[in-house]
Order: C-alpha cells, then structure tokens, then sequence
C-alpha cells in the first residue's frame, strides 16, 4: 500500500494506527494515537500517547525522557495531527520548530496534544503541548510552522 492509501483508509476508518505504523521514527519510540472514544472532556482534537520506554530514557539518574525522544514525538504528533485533520494527502513538511522544556519529563507516560492556530494554503502554524500525569502541568510546549504543498 503506499502513503496516500494508507493515510485515506485511515481517515475513512478514523483508525490512524496503520498511518503511524508506516513512520519508522513513530515506531521506534513507540508513539500511539489516544482511543478518541475513551476521552471524557468531550473535546475532539487528536491526541497522541508515548508510553513509557526505557529505550526513550535519556537520563538514568532520574530517569527522563530524552530531550530528543519529547522533541521528536512532540514534532511527530503535530505532523499526525495536520494528516489527520486537513484535506491534503501529501506529508506537512517542517519549516520551523521551537520547543520549551519545561520540567523533567519522567520515565512515565506521555501525551501530547495539537491545536492549529492558523492554516492557510501554504504554511500551517501548529501549538504542541506535552504532559505527562496533569494536562495543566505541561512537561514542554512548542510551536511549529509546517509547509503544506
């Protein structure tokens, strides 16, 4: 199957496990769509889930997240999150990506969560909030500009 039939399938079947199945780095730290069904806050933006991994640890000491595993799943979601709800069928493509630790992300779950402050033809603006056991206390946030062509 290529990209563009697994990407409407998933749409059609708003299951997009087989789309991040298809994204070797989505795999390799282990990044999951959040069941939409089991949400309780009656909001419907995609969230995204990264289990705890002791691959992804970064600090043992700790242990923490590797900065670059936060950063990554935090830049992948956003990419899931423009597949997954613009009309498009190619890949966003980043342009720019800035990103605020804001506390140690523990070796636990993760979540991130997308919201798209501006999509025009062209450029997409994406925020990303991470967190792990309270959404009001983000372990990062950043921001993303995604070229959509």
């Amino acid at each position: 199957m290529t990209f563009e039939q697994v990407l409407t399938a998933a749409r059609n079947n708003k299951d997009y496990r087989a789309l991040i199945e298809s994204i070797p780095y989505a795999q390799l730290i282990g990044l999951q769509p959040v069941d939409q069904s089991q949400r309780t806050d009656g909001l419907s933006a995609p969230r995204f889930y990264l289990p705890k991994n002791p691959n992804n640890i970064g600090n043992p000491i700790l242990p923490a997240i590797h900065g670059g595993v936060i950063g990554g799943f935090m830049e992948m979601s956003a990419s899931l999150h423009l597949l997954m709800t613009m009309d498009s069928l190619a890949m966003p493509k980043i342009i720019d990506f800035s990103l605020d630790y804001l506390r140690a992300g523990r070796h636990q779950d993760t979540y991130a969560e997308c919201q798209v402050w501006r999509q025009g033809n062209r450029v997409a603006n994406v925020a990303i909030t991470a967190w792990q056991n309270d959404i009001d206390q983000p372990i990062a946030t950043a921001r993303a500009h995604f070229l959509l062509v």
